[in-house]
């Protein structure tokens, strides 16, 4: 055991492991406490990127945000802790993927577990208000799902503290994704956070319930014509009292749009309802994050690194957590139908030759390769829908002759990754192991 933990990354007291996703500035990596046997979800910033972009502000805000709320259906923070260039950020760890899985996987949802789930955002969102703290960015990407099926929102990237309420009383940042921005906030003349916040949850129960988005358009301005008038039509299984209900969240003029202390005691919504039982901790220091941000960079919580000179031996714990409600079956599952941000097969060839024959079959696509270790990134040549295709590529030795390749899309579309992963398996037929795929579905990252 000594030997697989010498060859990992530890920072403080945590063992870092697999990569779970990536972004601009950031990237997530699962962790285990060494002292607890927990395991969490590290958040790891490059301070030289951050500090680059001028993006101090904005990710001191997101991680004084996650300080500041602490609710059973919003995912937890733990610790802030740094080194002289990178900033940890120490998250609850959860296992059941997103809400939008569920969509994607079974079509819509019914009536019942759709109210369940909105009941739980509710709850969430209006403690986060409470707290002056809002989202601004609710959609069913940054709604995740716990091993027990209980929602927790994520992704505060983009959330606003009451410090950036101007003296009109009104936040004025354009941030959100298109479809499930409120009209205001379209608008650029200032807006409600909580109101605009409730507008999301309302695309989102629409979309929970029918399985599809309200407003939608290939063309931006047509799309934001149809949400500047509110126009859409629920579909004909939705109940009277749900119809209205969304009819009255999803009102174009926040002035008249109900508000979430209504859709509480609104009778559709009360149905089955229960009001989170939990213990409200009023700890609200920030003296971590600013030592996080502290330029000279002292204090014990440096990184040990060590490089790779063989496959990350994933052990068990790991293995599980890569599958959605710690169900191992679907590991192995062959879903070709379904690809989400990221993708896995296993092979029986050795890492070195994977790793070729990856290479081999992504070249002819268009694809730039660079190679480092057992880590791999393709970058397309060509711009596509939401920029250039990137992928991430990495294996895992599971067993002596058994490697897990794990493809994650990094950046781009997510459909366009579909497409090069259906391409790119046809020319590794004779690496993958029979049996070997295991992807999720996913077309609205």
């Amino acid at each position: 055991m000594s030997a697989v933990r010498a060859s990992r990354t530890r920072v403080g007291r945590y063992e870092v492991g697999r990569t779970l996703g990536e972004g601009t500035f950031a990237k997530v990596k699962f962790a285990r406490n060494l002292e607890t046997g927990e395991n969490v979800a590290i958040k790891i910033l490059d301070k030289e990127k951050i500090l680059k972009h001028k993006m101090i502000g904005q990710i001191k805000r997101e991680i004084s945000t996650m300080k500041l709320i602490k609710h059973p259906n919003v995912i937890r923070m733990f610790e802030v802790m740094a080194s002289k260039t990178k900033i940890y950020i120490v998250l609850e760890f959860v296992t059941g993927g997103e809400l939008f899985d569920k969509i994607s996987s079974h079509g819509r949802l019914k009536e019942d577990e759709a109210r369940k789930y909105f009941q739980q955002l509710i709850n969430a969102v209006d403690y986060c208000h409470s707290r002056g703290v809002f989202h601004r960015d609710l959609k069913p990407e940054n709604l995740l799902l716990d091993s027990y099926g209980v929602l927790k929102v994520s992704d505060f990237g983009l959330s606003a503290l009451p410090q950036q309420v101007r003296e009109d009383g009104l936040l004025h940042t354009t941030c959100g994704t298109p479809n499930y921005v409120a009209p205001e906030i379209i608008n650029n003349k200032g807006y409600d956070g909580a109101k605009a916040d409730l507008w999301s949850c309302g695309v989102i129960l629409f979309v929970l319930m029918a399985g599809y988005l309200p407003f939608e358009e290939t063309n931006l301005s047509a799309l934001y014509k149809k949400i500047f008038k509110a126009d859409f039509t629920c579909p004909s299984w939705f109940s009277s009292g749900a119809k209205k209900l969304i009819k009255r969240i999803l009102d174009p003029n926040p002035s008249t749009r109900i508000t979430i202390p209504e859709v509480i005691q609104n009778e559709w919504f009360k149905k089955g309802y229960l009001r989170p039982n939990f213990d409200a901790v009023d700890d609200t220091c920030l003296d971590d994050v600013d030592a996080a941000f502290n330029e000279s960079g002292e204090g014990g919580n440096l990184v040990v690194e060590r490089r790779e000179e063989r496959p990350l031996l994933m052990n068990a714990f790991e293995l599980i957590s890569t599958s959605q409600g710690l169900n191992l079956g679907i590991l192995f599952e062959k879903q070709m139908g379904l690809v989400k941000r990221e993708t896995r097969f296993t092979s029986k060839c050795p890492a070195n030759e994977i790793l070729s024959k990856i290479e081999k079959a992504a070249t002819p696509l268009g694809f730039d390769v660079k190679k480092c270790n057992y880590k791999m990134k393709l970058q397309g040549s060509e711009s596509g829908r939401k920029g250039h295709l990137s992928i991430a590529t990495e294996v895992f030795e599971v067993a002596p002759s058994l490697c897990m390749v794990e493809l994650r899309k990094s950046g781009g579309d997510t459909l366009e990754f579909h497409k090069f992963y259906k391409n790119l398996s046809s020319g590794l037929k004779d690496v993958v192991w029979d049996g070997g795929l295991e992807g999720k579905a996913d077309d609205n990252s």
